[in-house]
This record gives C-alpha cells, structure tokens and sequence, in this order.
C-alpha cells in the first residue's frame, strides 16, 4: 500500500463533524508542530487546551512505555493500582473530602454531573410536594458538550439544531446576572452547572462576586454547585483547580475534568464532594452506586497512570504560576499596542480570548473574522483556534516560554497589520 499524501489524507472517509483548517500535522515536540512538508507552527491551540505540557513530553512518553509494557487494560470488575493513585492525587488537589469516577472525555464527565443531580434531586426530592427534582440551570452561552445531554445543557442554540427532542430539564440564564439566576430557580431545580470561564462561548469569565451567590442561593435552595472545568481546569487559569483563581473560598460539590488532565490521552473525570445530604449522614458522592453508572474504559490503568504523570509534573514544576506570568505578558504587550482590531483580552491564565473588531478587518462575506484571521495566522506559523465569530484564544501549553509567547505575539501584530480593512 502506498503511503498517503496530504490529498489522500483530506480526502480520507471521514464524516464531516469537523471543518477543519487544511493542515496535517505529522509530528510535534514542546509548543511546536511540522506538517507533512517540514514546516513549523507554534502551537496555541495545543489540542484545545490538552496538550499541557506541549507535545511529546519525556514524562508522559517515559510513563506510557513503562505502563504499557505492564498491564494496559483491565475491567473494571477489579481494582487497579494506577487508578487508585490517580483519584487519591485528584483528591489531593481540590483539597475537598470526595470521591471521583473515571470516563474518556469531557462531555462524558458533565453527563455524569447530569446524573449525580438527578439521583441527588430524587434522594432530597422537593420539600412541599415530595416529587423529585431534575431541572439543572445552565447559562448562555455555556459549552458541555456534544452528547444528548451535553447538548441539552449547552447555552448555544446553534449546537441544538436538529437533534430534537432534547433532554428536558434544563433552563438558561445571562452570566453574572444574579437576579435572572434567582428568577430561575423553581420547585424542580436541583442543580446549577457552570464553567469558571466558558471556552467555547467566547472566553466569558464568572465573576468572583457571582460565583459566591450563586453558592449561596444553592445553600439556601439545598441544590448542587457543580463546575465544568474540563477546558479551564489544571493550572490553565494560574491556580491547579481553576475556580480558585476567581473565587479561592468557593466549595463546590461536584467538578468535571477532562483536556488538560491527560496531556494528550483520552481522559475524564468528575469528583464529587463528601459531604452528608441528609440527616442520615448519606455522602453526596455515594448517590451513584454499583449499577447506575459506568465506563468500560474509565480508569483504564495506561490512561491512569499517564494522567498521574502529567498532574504531577504541573505541579512539581508549579506551571500553574507559568501560566499566570504569561498571561500578564500576553496582557501588556497586546495593550501596549493598542491595535484597531483589537477590542479586549478576556479570560484567564493561558485561557485567553482575543475579542476582534471585526470591521476593521478583512474577511470573505461566506467567513467569520475570526476564522480568517485564524486561516492566516496558520499561514505564518502561529495554531490558534477560535471561539464564535469575533474571538480567537490563546491556548498554549502551560510549559511555553517567555520567548515562545513573544514569537507568537509577533506573528500575532504582523497578522493583524496586514488583515487591516484601511490596507485594502
């Protein structure tokens, strides 16, 4: 069989779920990748923030061949030792008692958030009419991911289309509008999800004052705060559990994880919190037990213990406040500038959005800025991935250097010079 080219490979049969930038990458090492032809491209996109330790680390790749050579996979059926060390690590990190299941991917773990409020809403039912609860608030613009009921959750309406009827049982409410999250609650809630600062929806941090009462009204209300942190989560906003960079003191019940918890691997986790949610002393993280729910693959010991490896070494080299220094470097040099196409940074951290002035540069009527202005930076060397029309991120492994993001930041400058509409 002869080897494919770069045509063999874009035409390859594929279902078209992506619309992808037409680019194959054929290897990768730290914040840089080569395509088929030996070109190189600093790499900000990273997998969409999973890469984090850029490409290729020795500690992962030096893990997996050791692990693999021992044991790769095993039911679940049984205890496995890479498991058991990875959830006791997890643990550690959100510095909460609580308990964690493993799963492949993000959206895996939010629709078992989904059912953790369910079984909670059916333990503590409502108070008046003794039914039980299983509406969950969402909120505009949120992204929880593209199963059945990741969707259902998702604040997007364009992610819905065409996949009805959805899941009921979910309600949207503004980011940081406490009066409309209030106005939502009824007597079916059970829960309130949310992500720290939502990726997909174009980098849109909660406050710090929001997150608290939204704490609150889950107190006063007996609901459950669960945080989706499989794209902010790890280190990416300049603290290993990223709710603690915008509300250090929130104590959340439940979190989900995936992307950067693996480096690379196919990974998801959510943890849920110990805490007793009745007068029996039941702990909230034993409302799923043998037989309602499950992952043939979840905690599989290769993935388990690569994912051990690159949680450690996050924060043994203490990347987190890596990541807080380069976005302070991002932050000073982009308003330094002061550029026409350029409205804000938003986020947090190596989570950051660049908000465009989409009328100050040019783009084909069938494209969005952001995608053009993506398209282009790939062009002269820089992976960015967008986020909605008017935002590009920055999503860089947590490792990239001071020079790395000065070179990025360049290419950045030239790009957006040369995309000006006042050029044309």
């Amino acid at each position: 069989m002869r080897a494919m080219n770069h045509e063999d490979i874009m035409n390859a049969p594929l279902m078209p779920t992506y619309a992808r930038f037409p680019l194959t990458v054929s290897k990768g090492k730290g914040s840089r990748v080569w395509d088929e032809g030996g070109k190189a491209y600093l790499d900000f996109c990273s997998g969409i923030a999973v890469c984090s330790l850029g490409h290729c680390p020795d500690v992962l790749t030096k893990v997996l061949s050791e692990q693999a050579s021992q044991l790769v996979h095993v039911s679940n059926l049984y205890y496995n030792k890479p498991a058991a060390r990875l959830a006791t690590l997890l643990v550690e990190l959100v510095e909460i008692p609580g308990k964690v299941f493993f799963c492949n991917s993000g959206a895996e773990a939010n629709d078992g958030l989904i059912k953790l409020a369910r079984r909670f809403g059916r333990h503590c039912p409502n108070p008046t009419s003794k039914e039980p609860r299983f509406e969950i608030i969402t909120f505009n613009r949120s992204f929880h991911g593209r199963t059945l009921g990741g969707i259902a959750a998702t604040g997007q309406q364009k992610i819905k289309e065409g996949f009805d009827p959805l899941l009921p049982g979910f309600r949207h409410v503004p980011l940081n509008n406490i009066e409309s999250l209030r106005d939502a609650i009824g007597e079916n809630t059970c829960a309130i999800l949310m992500e720290p600062i939502q990726g997909e929806g174009g980098v849109n941090q909660a406050t710090p004052e929001f997150l608290q009462a939204v704490r609150k009204e889950c107190q006063s209300h007996n609901l459950l705060l669960m945080l989706d942190e499989v794209q902010c989560g790890f280190g990416r906003l300049g603290e290993m559990m990223g709710w603690r960079a915008i509300a250090p003191d929130l104590e959340p019940d439940a979190v989900s994880w995936a992307k950067g918890m693996g480096g690379g691997l196919p990974v998801g986790g959510f943890w849920a919190n110990d805490r007793a949610v009745d007068e029996d002393g039941t702990e909230l993280s034993s409302l799923l037990g043998p037989g309602t729910h499950g992952s043939t693959y979840g905690g599989n010991p290769l993935i388990s213990a690569g994912s051990h490896a690159v949680l450690s070494e996050i924060r043994e080299k203490n990347l987190p406040a890596n990541a807080a220094e380069r976005e302070a470097q991002i932050r000073s040099v982009i308003s330094d500038w002061k550029h026409p196409a350029v409205r804000e940074v938003r986020g947090r951290g190596l989570l950051l959005g660049l908000a465009l002035n989409v009328d100050s540069l040019k783009h084909a009527e069938n494209s969005t800025a952001s995608a053009a202005l993506c398209r282009q930076l790939m062009e002269n060397g820089l992976l960015v991935p967008p986020a909605g029309p008017d935002v590009i991120r920055f999503l860089p492994a947590l490792t990239v250097t001071e020079d790395e993001v000065t070179e990025a930041l360049a290419i950045l400058k030239t790009t957006l010079d040369g995309m000006l509409v006042s050029q044309a």
